[in-house]
């Protein structure tokens, strides 16, 4: 077990330690709750050590990877504290996924154990129940579930610097549809918490309302993390609510909220639909990630809550955040700000192999102390994407102001980006072209007001006549919720180029061509 240190003179060197300099000047300060439970800092501290010996008690080893299945609660931060002290890899995932992307998950990273969060997540439940996990007490967390034990798994090496040690895996689908597991160091994660307090300015006093969830890199890094960083105190809820997020704001003394433009234009539909006005006395800090912020909504956004609202930009490779418009600066425009200090970026002109002239727009591409270890598992990948000089290749593109700011105008992959979650196309068409009725299928994004929506396109065996529910109930049995497309249209035959590679560019068209979304 990694040991503690009280002084607050300390540098850390694993996220856990982030607690030390609070432990030691605001014990008993919250730290973190949920609807069911609270801690202080000192709490915090205790329960992350205790879990830690339960772990420990469970034959989880440093190098060890361990699945937390579950949606934001307080525990899911003990554990990701806990798998620090030991050095073991803390691997969050969504109790939503569906039952083949939990399975995949646990596969592919050679889980010595697994967690639920079942008394937050009947869907935890679910998966609990069908892997055969026993409920045990935690103490204070309350109780959690357990898998049984991989004995034949191995320790990945351990290492004591910050920057070669894992700290958590992150899984994101990939082009090919396979699963990417995204290697975070504890010097990624503590270099993302400590620019989320400083570009926020956030510290004691602070409660960060934190709905974006820990399975994802913003909610486990920045949200969580960075406030730890910043001894504020942390609210998680399991899911989203507009009206939850209004009362909040309104009663409960939120002064920071980072979501996702679908979850700030839900709230202002809800305040409409009600009749009044948002309140939001204490907020101060406000701010989009995960999406293309649209002048409309950050207009609107800033005028219900008299409030700039910033916009930034991350990747999960990246811990995740790149860039970020400034507290003390707002914009209004909808750049997503400038790059964090430490963090070089540069445009790529992909045919000249140079950066473009001023305005110009191009590949954009990173390297700085957030960029993640590699995937795991997968050396060609990571070379793929990082070169050897330590530039990664975003895949985004963008273009950069005078002043250095950066605009995000495309993505030169596939990738379609709904409520903030990642949907890479050939994921979608894979479980589609698993249905005995279908030939051949192709997935695009079509851009709705705030969001992106996933449309497929199907050809069908002769005389297969399936549906579009029953084609859609197909792939919730397979996919995510969020995966599963909002329009599935059937047609006689894809376009298709004389090579046979079917035209999306004119899906696309078709797409917005297309009838209103159910």
């Amino acid at each position: 077990m990694t040991s503690f240190s009280s002084g607050p003179a300390a540098a850390p060197t694993r996220i856990h330690q982030l607690l030390d300099s609070w432990v030691h000047t605001q014990p008993h300060a919250l730290a973190l709750q949920d609807p069911g439970l609270a801690l202080s800092y000192l709490a915090l501290k205790e329960a992350s050590e205790s879990a830690a010996r339960q772990l420990a008690d469970l034959q989880v080893r440093a190098g060890d990877r361990v699945l937390v299945v579950g949606e934001n609660c307080a525990a899911i931060g003990v554990l990701v504290l806990a798998l620090s002290r030991l050095d073991a890899w803390s691997i969050v995932v969504n109790a939503r996924l569906s039952e083949r992307e939990i399975d995949t998950f646990i596969a592919h990273s050679g889980a010595r154990r697994v967690i639920y969060t079942c008394h937050v997540s009947a869907d935890a439940q679910k998966h609990a129940q069908r892997h055969g996990a026993l409920a045990q007490s935690w103490g204070e967390i309350g109780t959690l579930w357990v898998g049984a034990l991989a004995r034949e798994v191995q320790p990945e090496p351990c290492s004591p610097e910050a920057r070669d040690q894992v700290a958590s895996m992150i899984y994101t689908s990939g082009t090919s549809g396979a699963p990417k597991g995204v290697m975070l160091t504890h010097a990624n994660l503590m270099f993302a918490a400590a620019s989320a307090r400083d570009i926020r300015g956030l510290g004691p006093g602070d409660l960060i309302y934190g709905v974006l969830p820990m399975a994802h890199v913003v909610g486990l890094s920045t949200q969580f993390l960075g406030c730890i960083a910043s001894g504020a105190a942390l609210q998680l809820e399991p899911r989203f609510s507009p009206a939850a997020l209004a009362q909040a704001l309104a009663q409960q003394g939120v002064t920071a909220f980072v979501g996702v433009p679908a979850m700030f234009a839900k709230l202002l539909d809800w305040a409409r639909e009600q009749g009044q006005a948002l309140q939001a006395p204490a907020l101060r800090f406000a701010c989009v990630v995960g999406s293309p912020l649209t002048p409309s909504l950050k207009a609107a956004v800033e005028v219900a809550l008299g409030q700039p609202l910033h916009n930034g930009y991350g990747l999960t490779e990246t811990a995740p955040t790149v860039a970020q418009t400034r507290i003390e600066a707002p914009r209004r425009d909808c750049t997503v700000g400038f790059p964090l200090p430490g963090v070089q970026t540069r445009i790529v002109d992909a045919g000249a192999g140079a950066e473009p002239a001023a305005g110009g727009v191009g590949e954009l591409w990173v390297r700085g102390p957030n960029l993640m270890k590699g995937y795991y598992r997968n050396e060609a990948l990571t070379r793929e994407v990082v070169n050897e000089e330590g530039w990664f290749n975003t895949g985004d593109m963008a273009r950069r102001d005078a002043d250095g700011a950066l605009h995000i105008v495309g993505r030169s992959k596939e990738l379609i980006i709904r409520s903030g979650f990642n949907v890479y196309p050939v994921e979608v068409e894979q479980a589609l072209n698993s249905h005995p009725a279908v030939v051949q299928s192709a997935v695009v994004g079509r851009t709705v007001e705030h969001n992106e929506e996933v449309v497929a396109f199907v050809e069908l065996v002769s005389d297969a006549q399936p549906g579009e529910e029953a084609m859609r109930e197909y792939l919730r049995e397979r996919l995510s919720p969020y995966k599963v497309p909002s329009e599935i249209r059937f047609l006689a035959q894809l376009p298709a180029a004389p090579t046979g590679k079917i035209l999306k560019s004119e899906l696309k068209t078709l797409a917005l061509q297309g009838r209103t979304p159910l």
